[in-house]
């Protein structure tokens, strides 16, 4: 049996962090079975020191694996998944092209959405550090931000004005929109692996309980929005 270490569910979605949802709706789409983890102080046991991460029995020694895309790959490796068989060459490299455009670009827009963004902070805030004690709540959410913010400035996105990174999230929107166009999924009308990198970020603007300009400018795509959907019906509901 597979362990897959998250966060848990927060903010209407499975798992507010998309790397989780990415592998548990990896692990769906195979048919591997697996139970969930979900705990904050995992952060602490993960050999990288972020979420998500596996861990298995193989050999009568726990196997740990760090990384969500590094966790896709050597699980395909390991039980033969089928998921991207059908796809060429030049589709399986225009999967990982998008992947890491989502993985780098429209990862930090939703980062900047709810740690940065002054509408959406309050109920982040609440919504992650609501059941702390009320001495940790005076200060760990501030520090935590700031953290955060440092991170984003660091990789260059937070340098950016709140318009220009809604623009940037809106043209990261508008062209999964165009390359999904009336397909049932990313690549025809089968899933494969990048169909559960493309729905454990979209999720994060369609399927939350909150709202605000970033989920609201995701709403100018149908499309993405009844792919969520769809995906959901199938392997969540």
């Amino acid at each position: 049996m597979i362990s897959l270490y998250g966060f848990g569910a927060n903010l209407g979605v499975t798992d507010p962090s998309p790397f989780v949802v990415k592998v548990e709706t990896f692990l769906k789409m195979a048919s591997l079975p697996y139970q969930r983890v979900d705990r904050g102080s995992n952060l602490k046991k993960s050999p990288k020191g972020k979420l998500p991460f596996i861990s298995f029995e193989e050999a009568n020694q726990e196997q740990v694996i760090a990384d969500s895309q590094h966790i896709i790959e050597q699980l395909t490796e390991k039980y033969n998944v089928s998921l991207d068989e059908h796809l060429s060459e030049e589709q399986k490299a225009q999967a990982y092209l998008m992947t890491k455009s989502l993985d780098e670009n429209l990862y930090w827009c939703l980062v900047y959405s709810r740690w940065v963004q002054q509408d959406t902070w309050p109920y982040v805030k609440q919504a992650f550090f609501g059941k702390f004690p009320s001495y940790l709540r005076w200060f760990v959410p501030d520090l935590v931000r700031k953290s955060v913010i440092k991170t984003l400035n660091g990789q260059g996105l937070g340098r950016h004005s709140e318009d220009e990174i809604l623009a940037i999230t809106d043209k990261s929107l508008q062209a999964l929109s165009s390359v999904l166009g009336d397909k049932q999924y990313f690549f025809g009308e089968q899933v494969c692996s990048f169909d559960a990198t493309a729905y454990a970020l979209l999720c994060q603007f369609f399927s939350v309980n909150y709202q605000d300009k970033f989920n609201q400018k995701a709403k100018n795509y149908p499309n993405l929005n009844q792919y969520c959907q769809r995906i959901e019906q199938q392997y969540y509901s």
